[in-house]
């Protein structure tokens, strides 16, 4: 296999004809990811004061992602424009509003208030557009996947002392809001699992286990993280966790919501 054949295989053909996630694209966004991720702190350190205001503020960017990304689900878009509304162009794309805002909202005291604005505006907007262009068909789906993945992460936050604070409940939320969707999704309403672990789990174990594996994996993760001594370094591995856990799981439960 030449280079244009391998580049084609793993990764073009998976976006052009979605045909998800595979070991090789998986490494390389992962790669890709942490490299980001790790300038991306650097800068941010030396600026900001990553606190869960700044984390709040983020999370309507995190919204605007995941409805975009229904509108690409929907078929609203046309090839090539529709492959930047896919992952992991979505990321940059989202990114590359969210950032400049950012920057230019540092010069007033209270940054995060129009940073934040600018992302509840926008994410908002996309929504009245979907609501307005697609049916409701599965109503329970939302509501249900929430109240599980609010009540295990009630039990969680009252089990394990070192993480009561709202960001460390709310990465909890969103990775237990993303199992149960996708549990939900899977079991009674046709979808499969597009990525590579979990739809190894989902094969091996079934449906049931992804909340399951992810509750304990995320349980982990944050009992590590709450031993960082650094504030803002904490903070922002909490931030990364949370857009990983609630971007897919808004996703999921919309798509199941609107059968797209």
């Amino acid at each position: 296999m030449d280079l244009w054949s391998f580049i084609k295989k793993y990764y073009i053909d998976s976006i052009v004809y979605k045909e998800g996630y595979n070991i090789v694209n998986t490494l390389t966004w992962a790669a890709i990811l942490v490299l980001v991720a790790y300038f991306l702190y650097r800068f941010l350190e030396k600026r900001f004061e990553i606190d869960e205001k700044f984390i709040l503020a983020t999370v309507p960017y995190v919204f605007l992602g995941s409805f975009s990304r229904i509108v690409e689900d929907a078929g609203f878009l046309n090839p090539p424009t529709s492959y930047l509304f896919m992952s992991p162009f979505i990321f940059f794309l989202i990114f590359l509003l969210a950032f400049p805002i950012l920057i230019v909202s540092r010069k007033i005291k209270k940054y995060y208030t129009p940073y934040a604005f600018v992302g509840i505006l926008s994410s908002f907007a996309v929504l009245v557009l979907l609501i307005l262009n697609l049916r409701i068909v599965n109503p329970l789906v939302l509501p249900s996947s929430i109240s599980m993945a609010l009540l295990v992460s009630f039990a969680f936050f009252a089990i394990f002392k070192t993480t009561r604070n709202f960001a460390s409940f709310s990465v909890m939320f969103a990775h237990m809001f993303d199992g149960f969707a996708s549990f939900m999704g899977i079991s009674y309403h046709g979808y499969v699992e597009i990525h590579v672990l979990p739809g190894f789990i989902v094969e091996y174990l079934g449906p049931i286990a992804l909340p399951l594996v992810k509750f304990a994996v995320i349980a982990l993760a944050l009992l590590i993280v709450e031993s960082e001594e650094n504030k803002n370094l904490r903070n922002f591995i909490k931030l990364a966790l949370l857009i990983l856990g609630l971007g897919p799981a808004l996703r999921n439960a919309l798509r199941i919501t609107f059968a797209v």
